[in-house]
């Protein structure tokens, strides 16, 4: 897996990141992508954490990095349950300067993509996560379940 992200990180640099402009057309890859975030935001503002982590890749080696390294989707999901204990803590989720970069292999195929961006919680409560606003970066795989998170990383 590290060399896997090795390779990806020095292939971020060759692709431009988009941020979705009104009336610019997406690519296949990067609507499909951009659902599944739109999933998950709605997911995390009715309060379904489980919903929410839909997008994850359901592997051992999902891995979430924040103040601490996770790895493993369970792992990732009891954390998320640990630190938002209430609708209240949780809030209302948006993601903001969204940018989606598809990685296109030799061959023109599309299995891997970076998403960068911003987060806030609009709330009203803390709990062990007091973090609102923040930063993060998320490796994608395209695979049979659709695009997946394998790794996110967010400060």
């Amino acid at each position: 897996m590290r060399a896997l992200l090795l390779v990806l990180m020095m292939c971020i640099a060759s692709y431009p990141a988009r941020s979705q402009s009104p009336g610019v057309p997406v690519s296949g890859d990067e609507a499909a992508i951009r659902a599944v975030i739109a999933a998950q935001v709605t997911a995390w503002n009715r309060g379904d954490i489980p919903g929410f982590m839909q997008a994850y890749e359901n592997s051992g080696e999902t891995t979430f990095l924040g103040a601490t390294v996770r790895h493993g989707y369970q792992p990732i999901l009891q954390r998320y349950l640990q630190s938002y204990t209430s609708r209240q803590q949780m809030g209302a989720l948006s993601f903001h300067d969204l940018a989606v970069r598809l990685l296109p292999s030799s061959c023109g195929v599309t299995e891997y993509a970076v998403v960068t961006g911003r987060f806030h919680l609009d709330r009203t409560a803390h709990g062990e996560a007091a973090k609102d606003d923040g930063i993060f970066s998320l490796v994608w795989r395209k695979g049979p379940a659709g695009w997946k998170i394998l790794l996110d990383h967010t400060s």
